[in-house]
């Protein structure tokens, strides 16, 4: 295992639960295709927002962890990750800032610099596709859960009408005999 400070402590246990969250998203958006969902990670486990059933989550998420401790990578990359919208933003702000320089207070010399701009922003958003996904698959995920484990599963109602259902998953690690007596 590659040492880094990404793969210790709390950080390592955000990574893991944040790729258990996308590998429950990605099952979870096959099994029922014609819903919307969402969620959040810290080092206590994740949220998911959607409709669906306490039991078929509880089974989506173990599946989810199953099929992530054979081996199945892919599943902790999201298409929708808020990683990549921070790639994207960053890398099309930065370089939209760096066009501006130089241009001071002028309005018609910010005019003239607009397609040098949209050029700059597109090429940074044509990066940051590819760019997203690695930035979640070497450092706000982790595709290896490690001794994770599902602990419980809480739902939360809602009082607001057509407002989707609210779950907390919280994980923990299991910890072997032998680890105990290291």
């Amino acid at each position: 295992m590659q040492k880094s400070i990404l793969n210790f402590g709390i950080i390592s246990l955000i990574r893991r639960n944040h790729g258990l969250e996308h590998a429950t998203i990605n099952l979870l958006s096959k099994k029922f295709p014609a819903n919307s969902f969402s969620g959040y990670s810290d080092h206590k486990g994740f949220w998911i927002v959607g409709d669906v059933s306490t039991d078929a989550l509880l089974e989506t998420a173990q599946q989810a962890l199953t099929r992530m401790k054979g081996g199945e990578r892919r599943l902790a990359i999201h298409d929708n990750c808020g990683s990549n919208y921070v790639i994207s933003g960053l890398l099309a702000g930065t370089l939209a800032w760096l066009g501006m320089l130089g241009t001071g207070n002028s309005f018609k010399k910010k005019l003239d610099r607009w397609p040098l701009l949209v050029l700059l922003v597109t090429g940074a958003l044509i990066v940051a596709q590819p760019l997203g996904p690695k930035v979640q698959e070497h450092v706000t995920t982790k595709s290896e859960p490690g001794n994770l484990t599902v602990k419980q599963i809480v739902r939360y109602e809602r009082d607001l009408p057509g407002r989707p259902a609210l779950h907390r998953i919280l994980t923990g690690e299991v910890i072997h005999a032998a680890e105990e007596a290291a």
